[in-house]
């Protein structure tokens, strides 16, 4: 048997119309009208909406997890499951739902509550980085205070987050093919985020988590883990501790891993993991049509 991994991308994968066709999945209808009761509006609506709208925090995270997790459900159906599972910042709570640690329910409330918080974080700065010199950068950001590695994507990717004194500190004195400031107005997966981090893990104290029936890679700690409180540990270190996903990646090989499964929209993930790590196979599945296709 081949050996995969299911891997869930984040924040930035969006795009306007995902989804659409999951309203044909006789399963999904519920988990959908369940989600806009949870939510207070529509998934579907939102996706087949304005780009702007779509694009916002606060709708984007509760998106991407409810059409991940039906399609998710929809393999499942189809008696697939991975050896391993990882998911990007806000793929890791698809993870955590597909390795059986909650429920749809209680894992839709998480990231409603996370969207609401980070989507009212305010006074941080986040510039994604393309080609540079990985000891330099690192040297500058220890160098200065305020500033963190957000994102360990790939060698040649990062994103770096912090005050906008420290994160712009850092980018004129690093050489980058490109750098580019993103959208957001917190300072995501930083010490920024304390005070939101701790309401964040008062809110998941009283959820049970289940061990998980297939091992997860966790942002925080890329060794695979299933049990129920140590996920939870690492998920409360995630709102502000670095995404390590060039080590989780590095992992895969390690663990025999031949096939990844990138399932959410966009290919993000994939590429990452086609640029380093070539060997491993890749495919993607964004829609109930692909599900058809591969069951």
């Amino acid at each position: 048997m081949t050996k995969t991994v299911w891997l869930f991308p984040g924040q930035g994968s969006q795009a306007v119309g995902m989804g659409a066709d999951l309203k044909d999945l006789p399963a999904a209808q519920a988990k959908l009208a369940r989600a806009d009761e949870i939510l207070g509006w529509s998934v579907l609506d939102v996706c087949r909406g304005e780009e702007s709208q779509l694009a916002r925090t606060l709708y984007t995270q509760p998106c991407l997890y409810a059409i991940a997790s039906i399609l998710v459900d929809a393999l499942a159906e189809g008696n697939l499951k991975p050896d391993f599972v990882a998911g990007h910042s806000l793929g890791e709570y698809v993870a955590l739902y597909a390795a059986g640690v909650f429920d749809f329910e209680s894992g839709l409330r998480l990231v409603k509550r996370r969207a609401e918080l980070m989507d009212t974080a305010e006074g941080g700065k986040m510039v994604a980085l393309l080609g540079f010199d990985r000891e330099k950068l690192q040297d500058f950001i220890d160098k200065t205070d305020g500033v963190v590695l957000a994102n360990d994507n790939s060698d040649g990717q990062a994103v770096i987050s912090g005050t906008p004194e420290a994160v712009d500190a850092v980018v004129a004195s690093v050489k980058t093919k490109k750098a580019v400031a993103l959208n957001v107005s917190g300072a995501f997966h930083s010490p920024l985020m304390a005070e939101a981090a701790q309401e964040f893990a008062a809110l998941l104290e009283p959820i049970p988590f289940n061990d998980a029936a297939i091992p997860v890679l966790s942002n925080v700690d890329p060794t695979p883990c299933t049990e129920g409180a140590q996920l939870k540990e690492r998920l409360v270190k995630q709102m502000t501790g670095s995404v390590r996903w060039r080590e989780i990646m590095a992992k895969l090989p390690e663990l025999g891993v031949e096939k990844a499964v990138e399932i959410g929209p966009g290919q993000v993930l994939a590429g990452l993991l086609k640029r380093g790590y070539s060997a491993i196979a890749r495919e993607n599945i964004s829609s109930a049509s692909d599900v058809a296709k591969v069951l």
